[in-house]
């Protein structure tokens, strides 16, 4: 198996321990592609929740530009929800598991 193959596998597993969540394995494997290279990064493979920039980047760039949802408060309550749905205390929010369950919450499956 390839890196990228164990990280899929890895947020498959933490996604059901840490969020309930059955993933849909095709749409995963694609959100994780598409979020490049950021997923062998250490720093950049996750979603730091104190962080309001790095929250605004979520917002920004994921949920405007690539999902094509309008900026509002309802995008702020759904990176919210994804907080708390992954654990406030889980220092582990891989980007490519917040992106899956963001993109599933809004229903933008076909943009993948």
């Amino acid at each position: 198996m390839s890196k990228r193959d164990d990280l899929i596998t890895l947020y498959k597993k933490e996604l059901k321990e840490k969020a309930g969540v059955n993933a849909d394995m095709d749409l995963l494997t694609k959100v994780t592609i598409g979020c490049g290279p950021s997923i062998y990064n250490k720093d950049a493979a996750s979603v730091a929740c104190g962080q309001e920039s790095e929250l605004a980047t979520v917002k920004n760039n994921y949920l405007i530009k690539k999902l094509g949802l309008k900026d509002g408060p309802k995008l702020d309550e759904a990176i919210k929800e994804v907080c708390e749905q992954l654990g406030t205390s889980n220092r582990n929010k891989y980007r490519a598991m917040f992106y899956y369950l963001l993109c599933v919450k809004f229903g933008k499956q076909n943009v993948y």
